[in-house]
Formats: structure tokens, sequence, C-alpha cells
């Protein structure tokens, strides 16, 4: 059995591309232009401004179907949102519009059956273009609204995930009619050979697409979304916990309040405590809700510990 060879970063990137031509494409989705001599997968990727691990990770899974762990941090998704977008321009500006021209000629002869393969390959690729155009006008967008830590509520990357499908299976009944109903001489079956050996290139290709979305794509975001809700979370505790940025100050008043909550009094306790009415607790119980923009007694707490009101309770 054939060792499965695994590249690495410190392999140059010729024998990269002599071993594996199919990843030539890929290179031009991840903005890696030719032209690089001898040089190391992280030489090319360092001076070309691409994330060397990320790309590793994806050559690896597309040459050899290695896929990392889903709690690889390491992962740029900021690299795969730029590989995937390059992808479907790749795809929906010059592959389908190429197989179509060289479709088109192949069935120059007048073969009756021409019309109809040609709307079967534009279905195909009307399909494609709404699968890609979703992607694009939806679940981008909300990764770079991630990476700029932004949550966007009533979305998700499970949606999108739930929703994701692989739309090669035109190609397949595509390439069924060609190969059992089309040649008629020579001359059709070579243009026709040639045609159909783009679309059985392009069928792999989007399914590794489609799978690099899944595989690697997928859990990177969900990496992301709870680093996200993380940071806001924080971002929230850190806002709470510090003096609010407000014209209306806690009062003397209001901070023994506040002690007096943190301890655990009721509004009838803090009323005998303070020789004020239970209705006087209870309003400057409403402004320092409005003041703080806090409702919660943990909250207070974190409040009264920051600010020197009460100490640490001990653990």
């Amino acid at each position: 059995m054939k060792r499965m060879k695994l590249y690495e970063a410190d392999d140059k990137m010729i024998d990269l591309i002599s071993d594996n031509y199919s990843m030539l494409q890929g290179l031009g989705a991840f903005g890696i232009h030719l032209g690089f001599g001898d040089k190391t997968v992280e030489e090319v990727c360092h001076e070309q401004g691409v994330d060397c691990y990320t790309f590793v990770i994806v050559v690896n899974f597309l040459i050899n179907g290695y896929a990392p762990k889903e709690t690889d941090e390491k992962i740029s998704v900021k690299t795969l949102l730029g590989y995937l977008r390059a992808s479907h321009t790749f795809f929906l500006d010059y592959q389908l519009p190429t197989i179509r021209r060289r479709l088109e000629e192949s069935l120059a002869d007048g073969s009756g059956l021409a019309p109809l393969i040609l709307r079967l390959y534009d279905e195909y690729a009307h399909d494609i273009h709404l699968h890609m155009k979703y992607e694009e006008k939806t679940l981008f967008p909300y990764v770079e609204a991630l990476l700029r830590g932004e949550r966007i509520p009533n979305y998700n990357v499970e949606i999108f995930s739930k929703h994701h499908s692989d739309t090669t299976g035109k190609f397949q009944e595509l390439k069924n009619i060609i190969i059992k109903y089309l040649p008629h001489n020579s001359l059709a079956n070579h243009q026709l050979t040639g045609t159909l050996y783009d679309i059985y290139n392009n069928e792999e290709w989007l399914t590794n697409h489609s799978n690099v979305e899944e595989v690697l794509f997928v859990p990177a975001i969900r990496l992301l979304e709870q680093k996200v809700k993380a940071d806001d979370v924080t971002a929230r505790i850190t806002s709470m916990i510090k003096c609010p940025e407000s014209t209306e100050s806690i009062s003397e008043r209001e901070r023994e309040i506040i002690v007096c909550l943190v301890q655990g009094m009721s509004n009838k306790e803090i009323a005998s405590r303070l020789f004020i009415s239970v209705n006087t607790v209870i309003t400057h119980r409403r402004n320092i809700v409005r003041k703080l923009q806090i409702h919660s007694l943990a909250g207070l707490t974190i409040y009264a510990i920051a600010n020197n009101m009460i100490d640490m309770p001990q653990i």
C-alpha cells in the first residue's frame, strides 16, 4: 500500500505542483502567482501574503483527504474565505462559460439532441450560480462580520451547513447522455471526449470545493463564532464592572443600598437599616438599574467589588 505523502511548509512549491497538477487552479484561488523558482511552500506563501498553515492544510486535504481536528484554531478563516471566494469567481466566470462554449462547438454538427443537451447544461449552470451566489450574499458577509468581531442575529453556520448540498447531480446526467447517445463521427467524438474530460475534472473540482467548505470552513467558522461570543461576553462584563459613562452618578444613598442588596437584604430590611420607607428603597433600586443598566444581583456584586464597595468574597 502506497504511503500517503503529507506536504509540509519546507517542501518546495515546484515539487508539490509537479506531483499534483490539479493544485494549479488552487494556487490561483489562494492568490499565488507562478514564477516562484525553487522556493519552499513557506517562502512562497510569505512573499505572496498567504497564510502558510492554512494553505498546507487545504493542500493535504485536497490531495490526501487529510482533515485536521475541528478544534484546530490555527486555521485562518480569512484565508479560507478568500480562497473560496476566488474559487467561485474562477468557476462562475471562467469554467462554466468555457465548458458551455466547448460543448456548443462539439454539437455544431446539428445533432437533434444538441438543444436538449445545452438546455440541461444551462439548468445545471443556473443551479450552481444560485448555490454560490447564496454563499456570497449570505454566508460570506456573515463570516466577514465575525472577523470584525460582530454578531449577526438570526443566522449562524449551522443554518448554512444544514442546507449545504452537493450540486454535481446534473453533471452526472449530462455525462451519461453524451456518452450513450451523441458521438457520430471521429471529429465529433474527439471534441466531445475533450469536453467530457473538462466536465469530469470540473465535477471533481466542485466536489472538492464543497468538501473544503463542509470539512474545513464550517468548523473554522464555528470556532470563530465561539470566540466572538466569548469576546462579547467579556466586553459586557468589562462594561458592567466599570463605572458607567453617565451624566448621572451613583449617590451615596444608592451606594448604601447596593451594598445592602449584595449582602442579601430585603427591601424591608434595607428600609429598617437606613431609616427610610420601603417605597423609597424601591425608588432607589429603580434609579440604580436605570443608571447602571444592571438587572441582576450577580451584576451588582461584580460592580460593588470593582468599585471597592465590598471586599472580594472568600471562596
